[in-house]
């Protein structure tokens, strides 16, 4: 290790949150040849049990760790990259994205079953309205609950049978070495991921150039065109539509080489209406991509759907843009 002082990682205190900012000071160490030392930052979403869209969306889980870079309590935060609002911070730069886990969400339930093997009636927990959504979409008459809490306290509530099964990504299980309590991998056709979901945010202070370029050698290129044409797709739906919104971008073969194919769809929060868009383009032209799809989302009816009654609305629309 080099003689330069120990780099202060701020992160979250939850199980899940201390293993992804150890994976990252991990990369750290390995790639900058830096010593890193955690700082635990506690933040009104850990502090509160009310549901996160009464205090801001997961945003509130991000405003912490950048206080504490901008007063320099830490020099560096590691975020869940789909807590991060798409608005840009003064003076703080999204240095890296690692390579992405797989950003699909997994079914935890009673007694090893499946979404479709639940009995109609049975009691599945989430707190994402964007889950709620897709779920009622497939009309598995569940009875869908609001929760909220770390892996550990959502998978207990299925031991001890408050509720029969609970929806999680995959990613965090995958951190946390609990994939083996898994019992179904839900398809993409059937649950749309968080637009970023699966990927971790390495930010730091923009004016600190030399840590900037450092912390660059831990950005993956595939996982960072994704992510940010699914957040293109967010930011610009967000202006027009509240709508709970799903979104995932892979980097796939095409006949020229490597292109970005992106998924989105948003729905009414029953699930009633949907409008599911795809559209591919160049990989360095991400943000453009996302721009585009959600543009094109916005001039199908997106915005209506969270006013429009299931009776009288449009039909669901599937297109490729």
């Amino acid at each position: 290790m080099s003689a330069l002082p120990a780099i202060r990682l701020g992160t979250r205190a939850s199980a899940l949150a201390t293993t992804q900012s150890g994976h990252v000071a991990d990369l750290i160490r390995e790639r900058l040849g830096r010593e890193v030392v955690l700082v635990e930052v506690s933040t009104e979403g850990d502090r509160s049990s009310a549901p996160l869209a009464s205090m801001g969306g997961t945003g509130v889980f991000v405003s912490a760790l950048r206080d504490a870079l901008l007063d320099g309590r830490v020099d560096v935060a590691v975020h869940s990259l789909k807590d991060l609002p798409t608005t840009p911070a003064d003076g703080i730069a999204l240095a890296a994205v690692p390579p992405r886990e797989d950003p699909r969400d997994v079914v935890v339930a009673r007694d090893g079953l499946t979404l479709g093997e639940l009995p109609v009636g049975s009691r599945l927990g989430t707190g994402s309205p964007r889950r709620v959504s897709q779920l009622a979409a497939l009309g598995l008459g569940l009875e869908l609950e609001g929760i909220r809490g770390n892996v550990d306290t959502r998978i207990r509530k299925v031991r001890e049978g408050q509720v029969d099964a609970v929806v999680l990504a995959r990613a965090g299980l995958a951190r946390l070495g609990r994939l083996d309590e898994v019992t179904e991998v839900l398809d993409p056709l059937q649950m749309l991921p968080a637009p970023g979901q699966g990927a971790l945010a390495v930010e730091c202070r923009s004016d600190d150039a030399e840590l900037v370029a450092g912390l660059a050698q831990l950005d993956d290129a595939p996982t960072r065109a994704a992510v940010t044409a699914e957040r293109a797709v967010l930011s610009t739906l967000e202006a027009g539509c509240s709508a709970p919104l799903g979104a995932l971008a892979e980097v796939v073969d095409g006949e020229d080489g490597e292109e970005l194919w992106l998924r989105a769809v948003a729905l009414s929060e029953d699930g009633g209406l949907s409008v599911r868009m795809s559209a591919t383009g160049p990989v360095d032209e991400a943000a453009r991509l996302g721009t585009r799809l959600a543009s094109d989302m916005l001039d199908e009816g997106a915005a209506d759907l969270m006013t429009a009654p299931p009776e009288d609305g449009p039909p669901v629309r599937n297109q490729h843009a």
